[in-house]
């Protein structure tokens, strides 16, 4: 069993999230979602970047350290879209931190990253939140650090295939992200 803290996207904590919750909670993890934008949600990008603005990011990563307040140094640490740069901003706060799950966007891990830490991306392909440089700078520094990286790219998937209440959800590719996810953190 682990620990995981589950940081969502741009458009905030929604029933997606909550549902990855609920299967990584069923599979035996516990698991916490904070809801960074304080119960506010977008239905669009834009709406999104608005919220975040409203919001800040300062605030935004004040909430998800408050919500890991407690919880085991090597909790898992997921990140959807927006909540892979909340990974980014917190793993180097909690370098002791076991495994890395970065779905829907690219992330570079902080320098002083444990060589054992386990990390998978999950992104469409193409995607931009996840083009080819990101992706190859996030394997760069994988092997510069000894870290243990599983890239793995959905062609034709949109940006939030993940998501089933988006046009861009792809049943297949959201199925085996997660099943892929399952099984890195048994």
């Amino acid at each position: 069993m682990a620990h995981i803290a589950l940081f969502h996207s741009i458009l905030g904590l929604r029933p997606v999230e909550l549902s990855a919750a609920d299967r990584l909670r069923n599979a035996g993890h516990e698991v916490v979602v904070p809801d960074l934008f304080g119960g506010e949600v977008a239905t669009t990008l834009d709406e999104g970047f608005r919220l975040l603005d409203r919001v800040g990011w300062g605030r935004v990563i004040e909430r998800a350290r408050k919500a890991v307040e407690g919880l085991p140094a090597e909790t898992v640490l997921i990140g959807v879209s927006m909540g892979t740069g909340v990974v980014t901003d917190l793993w180097s706060e909690r370098p002791d931190a076991e495994t890395v799950v970065l779905l829907h966007a690219a992330a570079v891990p902080p320098a002083s990253v444990r060589s054992d830490v386990r990390v998978q991306l999950h992104a469409a392909d193409p995607d931009d939140f996840a083009p080819p440089e990101d992706v190859e700078a996030l394997r760069e520094a994988a092997r510069a650090s000894g870290v243990d990286l599983e890239v793995f790219r959905y062609p034709g998937a949109g940006h939030f295939y993940t998501d089933p209440t988006l046009p861009d959800h792809d049943p297949e590719a959201a199925e085996l992200t997660w099943r892929r996810v399952l099984d890195l953190l048994r």
